[in-house]
């Protein structure tokens, strides 16, 4: 059917893995670094990041505990020592969900801001089989928020940007430049996503949704 879509890309952190893992390495590269900080003033600062959906979160908690024009190539550097997904970050709903969007028909990539070696935690976890497109930011060489790595992406997929949807947790780094690629919009709300969003930041993605479980059905409405 013309407009349908067929091929869908899910970022990996927030939504197949727990992002705690994400803040807690910036918890401990922060400190490494010499921020001075309490737990409480972390949790405080990164749940303002993720109701914010508009800014980096490592530029922002990298200023809010060591002040203006942080290093940030060697915190992510330290960070990256302790971002690792163990088994027990995979979402529950993750591997059902794939087997059922797989059985429906539909084409699967993922397009993320990660490293490259990200991949032997999906090999580890059973899923790379079920993805045919990756677009990650450790191979090559974009990053979002930049539209480029959706519009890249794409074309490594050989798919229309109308026949595809992004699922993601960020407004800012998944919804926003997925639409500006062209993409159908599914915000899944976890990970990076606010606890309580509000109705102008729903009004942006074409639904949000509260787990995976719930895809199959969104995308044949939005189809």
């Amino acid at each position: 059917m013309p407009g349908a879509i067929d091929h869908v890309f899910l970022d990996i952190g927030g939504v197949l893995y727990d992002d705690r893992v994400y803040a807690e390495a910036w918890r401990l590269a922060l400190r490494e670094a010499g921020g001075d900080f309490t737990d409480a003033a972390f949790d405080e600062e990164y749940a303002a990041c993720r109701a914010g959906q508009d800014r980096s979160f490592r530029v922002r908690l990298s200023t809010a505990f060591l002040g203006p024009d942080p290093d940030l190539a060697a915190l992510e550097a330290k960070a990256s020592r302790h971002w690792h997904y163990p088994p027990s970050a995979l979402h529950a709903d993750v591997l059902p969900t794939l087997e059922a969007l797989r059985t429906a028909g539909y084409r699967l990539g993922v397009i993320a801001n990660q490293p490259s070696q990200v991949r032997a935690a999906l090999e580890r976890d059973g899923l790379v089989p079920y993805f045919e497109t990756w677009g990650v930011s450790g191979d090559l060489g974009l990053h979002k928020p930049d539209p480029a790595l959706f519009v890249r992406t794409l074309e490594l997929a050989g798919a229309p940007a109308g026949r595809t949807a992004m699922v993601g947790d960020r407004l800012d780094y998944d919804m926003v430049p997925a639409k500006a690629a062209g993409m159908r919009t599914i915000w899944v709300l976890r990970g990076e996503a606010p606890d309580d969003p509000t109705p102008a930041q729903l009004a942006v993605p074409d639904v949000a949704v509260a787990d995976l479980t719930e895809l199959v059905s969104v995308l044949v409405e939005l189809s």
